[in-house]
């Protein structure tokens, strides 16, 4: 049964034919591709409330795995009705309006709507830019642009953005309930959620390619903000007890995380996608940890010293590989052999 109510025909017949690439443009607002992007960059660049980053990131890691296994527990159908048809359009742009304006599988919820909302609110919450009015009205044009031009394009019934869009808001209630509650640790909070909201989706996708890169993708960032974590109660308290307790407790979180990671790539094939899932993982622990590593002065005195003797322990390690030092070591063994040899004939002669 359609769950449309009508909606594409007087939509697409008040679009002209040229209006079609700019709409997919708009659409891209709300793709994967340039919300990583978003997301990514205002991490590495928003230095002064790192934590209010590392929140961003984590709830949109949970809202990818949350659109994921709510795609693949309803599995419904897209609509099917484009703007317009790939070969009317000049074969120039036909490439370009293929890569934007279409997608394949399930169509219930959006995700595009729903990620915008998780995204362009959280932002809105936690950016500095304006007033908080302002940034929520600019949040919901964003919001509304996405959410139209997915429908507009044909690739989603109305229905289907508007459960993307409460579904996200509803998302975001109970996220902010739980970051308000854990105030001290709305970092941990944030990727701890998404790593439990991904593991539900591999589960309820039956291991979609997605689903395991998303747990994988959770699991390194959660490990990597615990090294982040670390430091910190490292620099904050000089009191061996509270360090001890601090590398107990952030240790044994990361260990839990990377783990799993690190397995992947030890007991599946290289290109397998539980290794993917790893690599994938690892490398946005990395991602998460260097910022913190550069614009800290004291973390940066740190990793200068362990790069020193790190780096003087790499020069001892090659000067003894080399075959002059083995062969050098052998004529002097040789040496002292001689002599402890003649030493003993001497004690024995006496």
């Amino acid at each position: 049964m359609s769950r449309g109510i009508g909606e594409f025909g007087p939509i697409q017949e008040l679009l002209p034919e040229w209006a079609a690439v700019l709409i997919a443009l708009v659409t891209q607002l709300g793709d994967v591709w340039f919300l990583a992007l978003l997301v990514g960059g205002f991490y590495w660049v928003h230095t002064t409330k790192r934590e209010d980053a590392a929140v961003v990131i984590g709830l949109t890691l949970a809202g990818l795995s949350l659109i994921t296994g709510l795609k693949h527990v309803f599995a419904l159908p897209r609509p099917g009705q484009p703007l317009v048809e790939l070969e009317a359009l000049p074969w120039i742009i036909q490439p370009l309006y293929e890569a934007t304006a279409m997608a394949s599988g399930y169509g219930f919820p959006s995700g595009h709507a729903l990620m915008t909302t998780i995204v362009y609110v959280t932002l809105a919450r936690r950016l500095s830019i304006g007033t908080p009015r302002r940034r929520l009205l600019a949040a919901a044009t964003v919001i509304t642009l996405v959410c139209f031009s997915r429908v507009a394009l044909g690739l989603h019934y109305l229905v289907d953005v508007v459960a993307g869009v409460a579904t996200g808001l509803a998302f975001l209630f109970v996220a902010e309930r739980l970051l308000e509650r854990y105030s001290t640790e709305q970092g941990t909070t944030a990727f701890s959620l998404a790593v439990v909201v991904s593991a539900v989706a591999v589960l309820a996708s039956d291991g979609d390619p997605d689903a395991v890169l998303l747990l994988g993708s959770a699991l390194g960032v959660f490990g990597g903000w615990q090294c982040i974590q670390f430091g910190h109660d490292v620099f904050a308290d000089d009191r061996p007890r509270s360090v001890a307790r601090s590398l107990l407790l952030r240790g044994s979180l990361a260990l839990v995380a990377f783990a799993p990671l690190i397995a992947a790539l030890e007991l599946f094939g290289l290109f397998s996608l539980p290794a993917a899932g790893g690599a994938l993982g690892l490398a946005l622990g990395v991602f998460i940890t260097v910022p913190v590593l550069t614009h800290s002065e004291r973390a940066r005195r740190v990793a200068r010293a362990l790069s020193f003797w790190l780096a003087v322990a790499g020069a001892g390690v090659r000067y003894l590989l080399r075959p002059s030092t083995w062969r050098r070591g052998y004529a002097v063994g040789r040496q002292y052999a001689g002599r402890l040899r003649r030493w003993i004939r001497t004690q024995r002669a006496g």
